[in-house]
């Protein structure tokens, strides 16, 4: 039986700290200011945007929101994008994805300031995080580093293998357990004997995108393995890209869908909010 990674616990510790720092730093004179921007009104981004408002609440950072019409053009919010970089009172600055197909999305992520690229997507951050650099690191990625980490489980010298290479997940995800000393094999669609390769993984990184597909055959006994999937099942339940009742049995420790990656991206959204105070 694996042990159980609980996403909810452990970003409860970092929003609890963070809460901390926030309310030092405002006895100090200094507050912290996030500006999210959601154009059109998709209902996954609508409860992606009320989580990180809420969590801004909880830490006592103050949010501004700015909700605009699926019309709205790519002028208009570059030229919203350009006012927040240029006003001292905002620290962050977050453009919830997806924007409407009429929108580059490349020229959104671009036009934020790297100072205040809190997602950690602008190419600037990536370069900083490629070459051990200072900067904004990409959310989801760092919050899977916590999980392990706050879970008494080193990375330093082990086997570790990372299933997906997006730019928001894979990449910056490979690039960290690197920084934090392990031995780092990406894989992907192409990835020839993939099976195996997952096999010899003492930390498997699971970010896909296909429903359950990593089941017991791809994981070493007692493995750690990390599941950035979701999705809904055929009941229309959560499930991640892990089929979790095939591999619990075998791995050492795991993390659940829902209630493992998920809760940390916001906590370290709120952790690079922090951050932004020392970046800028």
């Amino acid at each position: 039986m694996a042990e159980l990674i609980d996403g909810k616990v452990i970003s409860k510790q970092i929003k609890d700290e963070l809460k901390e720092k926030v309310a030092a730093l405002k006895e100090q004179g200094t507050e912290i200011c996030l500006a999210v921007i959601q154009v059109g009104c998709d209902p996954a981004s609508s409860v992606y945007v009320g989580n990180k408002k809420k969590a801004c609440a909880y830490i006592g950072i103050r949010s501004e929101s700015y909700e605009l019409p699926e019309e709205t053009t790519e002028e208009e919010l570059l030229a919203l994008i350009d006012k927040l970089n240029s006003d001292d009172k905002v620290n962050g600055i977050l453009v919830q994805l997806p924007v409407p197909k009429h929108i580059n999305e490349d020229k959104i992520i671009k036009a934020i300031s790297p100072k205040k690229d809190v997602d950690g997507f602008h190419p600037m951050s990536v370069g900083a995080l490629s070459i051990g650099q200072p900067g904004f690191v990409s959310c989801t990625p760092a919050g899977v580093i916590q999980l392990i980490k706050r879970s008494g489980i080193s990375i330093e010298g082990k086997e570790c293998v990372v299933i997906g290479r997006s730019n928001i997940v894979g990449k910056p995800m490979s690039m960290l357990l690197l920084r934090e000393n392990g031995t780092v094999t990406t894989c992907h669609s192409r990835t020839k004997n993939i099976k195996e390769v997952c096999k010899r993984a003492d930390i498997l990184v699971v970010a896909i995108g296909k429903p359950k597909m990593i089941d017991a055959s791809y994981v070493k006994e007692g493995a750690t393995v990390i599941d950035v999937g979701i999705h809904r099942d055929e009941n229309n339940k959560l499930c991640g890209d892990v089929d979790f009742d095939s591999v619990e049995p075998i791995a050492g420790a795991i993390t659940p869908v829902p209630g493992g990656v998920g809760p940390m991206t916001i906590a370290m959204l709120m952790n690079n909010c922090v951050e932004s105070i020392n970046i800028q």
